[in-house]
């Protein structure tokens, strides 16, 4: 019987497809609002800077509210977590739609983002008690699946949203955020009853199925663990932050603004905007999930990051110098093909350099800096955008960055086989 591979297709479709589905609501919760942007900016006054700070204020919330979320999960377990996450970051989403000033908008961004602070660290850390060592990569890309996933799926859906008549006489933008609000309202309530806290509440593995994970998984989340927060010293988490902030910086620089950045080159209708809006999230979908497989079959780590990462500066350099047409399309491919595939093996990095002990606080330290990128870049891009009237600027930012990553990846491959904190190699 081929256990691991049998165990590893329970996981993925029992936890892993779920996981993603949560993960997909949140990250369409936060990002919708590049679409409602298209109507809500002129009802609500504002600026590309003020839109620029309330796109990004969010991760403001992320940064405060990532450690208490993953303390609260080791010890309230995942389905009391999860259920409470996204029952209160759906009231805040779907909340936006009754604001009337920038500063109400800016008070609800915020506390969404508190709300969803510890979505993608706390998953890290609860899949790591399913995941063995050779299938890191592909575990832990699931659920960053979600991300491209959430603009696939919602940019024709909010894009649609925005083109029909609302009910009850709403602006287009409130009716949109009202809508994609109700089914993480729905599932959160669900989540209380379907997630098991650990292998050992999974009704669907056998009793030898869950012995075997106590002698093969990553890590093993429990109120028993003492979390070791001498780690934050070593430079290995530090370099690992900076890259994972390099690396979101990139899709976050894009991710607020891509609605608007076509809608003024093609000068195109919200239904259109939407389909065109998927193709870069598309290409990060492919090289995701691509890239960590081959990662893990290959069990290399670092070219599988610095590679992409350096592919998709490029590629977003020459999209924004090619102007509206099939090679800026064909540009914002590569560069969604290359984020995707960066992102999606960077978690087996510093997880396989990380002791049970120091995982947590560790995954939290380094999803803070990468959280911070959402922070700063719309908001830079705003001001770039509002003080040189283009986006030269903003894309050569935002490939500089990519570029830094790449080689940061260089010194990370250095510190692992130096530093303290792990006892094995990726």
């Amino acid at each position: 019987m081929d256990m691991p591979g049998q165990i590893a297709s329970k996981v993925h479709w029992r936890l892993g497809v779920p996981a993603v589905v949560f993960m997909l609501l949140s990250s369409l919760d936060r990002v919708n609002i590049s679409f409602a942007a298209l109507g809500m900016n002129r009802d609500l006054g504002l600026s590309p800077s003020q839109y620029g700070f309330g796109a990004g204020v969010l991760f403001v919330g992320f940064l405060a509210g990532q450690y208490p979320s993953v303390l609260s999960l080791q010890h309230v377990g995942m389905r009391r977590w999860i259920a409470a996450c996204a029952v209160i970051w759906a009231i805040c989403a779907g909340g936006i739609a009754a604001v009337s000033t920038p500063v109400e908008f800016y008070a609800l961004r915020l506390v969404l983002g508190l709300a969803e602070g510890g979505l993608a660290p706390g998953i890290v850390l609860y899949l790591s008690q399913f995941a063995t060592e050779r299938q890191r990569a592909t575990t832990f890309a699931l659920p960053m699946l979600a991300i491209p996933l959430s603009l696939v799926i919602g940019s024709p859906i909010s894009g649609w949203l925005m083109s029909i008549r609302p009910p009850q006489g709403f602006a287009a933008w409130r009716w949109m955020l009202i809508a994609e609000a109700v089914p993480a309202l729905l599932l959160g309530i669900a989540a209380w009853f379907y997630f098991p806290d650990g292998p050992q509440q999974a009704s669907w593995l056998s009793a030898e199925e869950r012995r075997w994970f106590e002698l093969n998984a990553c890590h093993r989340v429990g109120t028993a663990v003492a979390n070791d927060w001498s780690v934050l010293r070593a430079p290995l988490v530090w370099a690992s932050a900076v890259l994972w902030f390099c690396l979101l910086s990139g899709s976050y620089g894009i991710m607020f603004w891509l609605p608007q950045v076509i809608k003024r080159l093609a000068g195109i209708g919200s239904v259109e905007i939407g389909w065109i809006n998927a193709l870069p999230w598309l290409g990060a979908m492919a090289g995701m999930y691509y890239n960590s497989a081959h990662s893990d079959r290959s069990a290399e780590r670092f070219w599988h990051i610095a590679v992409p990462a350096a592919v998709a500066a490029l590629a977003i350099e020459a999209a924004w110098s090619a102007g509206a047409g099939p090679l800026a399309l064909l540009m914002l491919l590569i560069a969604g093909i290359g984020l995707g595939a960066a992102q999606g093996a960077f978690w087996a990095l510093p997880t396989a350099l990380l002791t049970q002990s120091t995982l947590a606080v560790a995954a939290v330290a380094i999803n803070i800096a990468g959280s911070s990128g959402g922070a700063v870049m719309p908001h830079l891009v705003g001001y770039a955008l509002q003080r040189t009237g283009g986006f030269a600027a903003p894309s050569a930012l935002i490939a500089a960055l990519l570029l830094f990553g790449a080689l940061l990846v260089a010194s990370i491959r250095a510190f692992s086989f130096a530093t303290a904190v792990q006892g094995r190699s990726p």
